[in-house]
């Protein structure tokens, strides 16, 4: 669950932008497409809003994603994905929603034909206006132009009305205005914060979550729409190394058991590991991790209880991420979010599936030392550098729809920073969302179970005696905001979960 509010520019800093802006953005009025603008000199910055409702919709986005690259539109940033209830014609199924930016050099009404044909491929079809579709694209900004011709306006001219489109759309900005561009694209509506109030009048983020719109990610079979309940995770490690548990689950007879153990105390997923990841652990090649891993994963996947369960494969290596969702994994858990393997990104972005990229400055083997542990602020620090692992991956091709955000509690932190960390996840978002609301709103995962800071702070040498001080770790985290909690004793957190998630949702909403 997450009850943070973001917060947004005030009116005067948003204003005085906005205003400067306003003479720098062009206006081009034409009667036909033939006269109107095209840009082939330069590249053009755009935005472009996706929806579909016909079909295997997150299917219709990945090929949409895939035919707009081809078409000669790079797309370097996307939305969160939306399941909202349909507009205007109301007896249909249910859309998903989400807007992507990128640069092309296409000029307006070449990209409107690009899109145009990308949607034909996909099926669509001329019917109702406002009806069932397998796939819509709409040109929401393109540059700092305001067109207007016969077949296309720019802005889009129902942005303003609809919450379904506004969300994506900011969702591919900060709070800080990053570009002249992007302060003329919030000098086109009337209120004098651009975007953010006419967002805040419509409702703001106080609309997601319920029925007519929903922030959802796309896993196994399903969209997991996060916000009702904090997941528990499993933890399994096959190492004969881990500091908590390495060799008791080596066999995968003992392996099974295990699962069946954490999934009859209700853990929502299991997240299996064959490369411990303590500090100085010694590296295995991704060959020797595969042997570990894929017998016991085959076996798990094929356990009746694991039905409408998911499991996570912990793994830095593209290969092994690559073997294990081939037979069955649901979600890769990176440590290193894509720094020990050059290939990660770009495997997982073909695997299309979600993707937790964990903040470790250097690696297991060096990730404890003096250079690794200076911050000035953790929180803003950790952040910061989360956001440019975040960036990356979508670059690569991974859609921000699809990542999961670990602050790293126990990898390259003294003690105090962990603290700092568990105290600060609120902190973490609102940095983040300077820079990209999209990942400000990603699900947070944290796996403070049974860390050695928890054992420095209460004397306890003995991973397994340090349960007591895991769960007052979890209490803390999801309270301020973590949505998915990596635990060893899934029983007893399982309670603190749940009484988390009964006073978060007691708490009154601030006026």
């Amino acid at each position: 669950m997450n009850s943070l509010k973001l917060l947004l520019p005030t009116k005067r800093e948003l204003a005085g932008v906005v205003k400067c802006c306003r003479a720098t953005c062009f206006s081009f009025f034409h009667s036909s497409p033939e006269t109107s603008i095209e840009v082939h000199s330069q590249e053009q910055e755009v935005v472009i809003a996706l929806g579909s409702n016909v079909g295997d919709r997150i299917h219709n986005f990945n090929e949409a994603l895939q035919l707009m690259k081809k078409s000669g539109i790079n797309i370097t940033r996307h939305g969160c994905l939306y399941e909202t209830e349909p507009a205007y014609v109301t007896d249909q199924p249910h859309f998903l929603n989400s807007a992507v930016r990128g640069v092309t050099k296409l000029g307006p009404h070449e990209l409107l034909r690009a899109l145009k044909k990308i949607e034909k491929d996909m099926g669509r079809t001329d019917g109702i206006r406002y009806g069932p579709r397998p796939l819509d694209l709409d040109v929401l900004f393109y540059g700092k132009f305001s067109i207007h011709s016969d077949i296309l306006t720019v802005p889009h001219e129902r942005i303003w009305e609809r919450p379904f489109v506004l969300a994506p759309l900011l969702d591919l900005m900060g709070s800080a205005v990053d570009s002249d561009t992007v302060a003329c694209w919030h000098s086109f509506p009337k209120q004098s914060s651009g975007i953010f109030e006419t967002w805040e009048k419509l409702g703001g983020e106080s609309l997601i979550g319920k029925e007519g719109m929903k922030r959802v990610l796309p896993v196994g079979n399903r969209l997991w729409d996060w916000s009702q309940k904090t997941s528990v995770m499993g933890i399994l490690n096959l190492t004969p190394d881990s500091f908590s548990d390495g060799g008791k689950f080596q066999s995968v007879g003992t392996a099974v058991s295990q699962v069946r153990l954490m999934i009859s105390e209700g853990a929502d997923m299991i997240d299996i590991g064959a490369q411990s990841t303590r500090p100085m652990a010694t590296r295995i090649s991704d060959e020797e991790e595969l042997e570990r891993l894929i017998p016991v994963l085959e076996a798990v996947l094929r356990m009746p209880e694991m039905e409408e369960k998911l499991i996570s494969v912990d793994t830095f290596y593209s290969k092994v991420a690559s073997e294990a969702v081939s037979k069955g994994a649901h979600i890769i858990n990176d440590v290193s979010a894509g720094q020990m393997d050059p290939d990660m990104y770009t495997v997982v972005s073909g695997l299309k599936v979600p993707y937790v990229a964990m903040h470790m400055r250097g690696d297991p083997s060096t990730m404890q030392n003096d250079e690794n542990l200076q911050y000035d602020n953790v929180c803003g620090q950790v952040a910061s550098e989360l956001y440019s692992r975040v960036r990356d991956a979508e670059l690569a091709g991974i859609p921000a729809w699809r990542i999961i955000i670990d602050p790293g509690i126990g990898f390259s932190k003294k003690t105090e920073h962990n603290l700092d960390i568990l105290l600060g996840l609120s902190t973490i978002r609102k940095d983040l969302a300077t820079k990209s609301f999209a990942a400000s709103h990603a699900p947070i995962l944290i796996g403070p179970s049974r860390k050695r800071f928890l054992g420095e702070i209460c004397k306890r040498s003995s991973a397994v005696e340090r349960d007591p001080a895991t769960i007052a770790s979890i209490t803390a985290g999801v309270l301020g905001g973590a949505n998915i909690v990596r635990v060893h004793n899934v029983r007893d957190n399982l309670d603190a979960v749940k009484v988390c998630d009964s006073m978060l949702k007691q708490r009154k909403p601030i006026a």
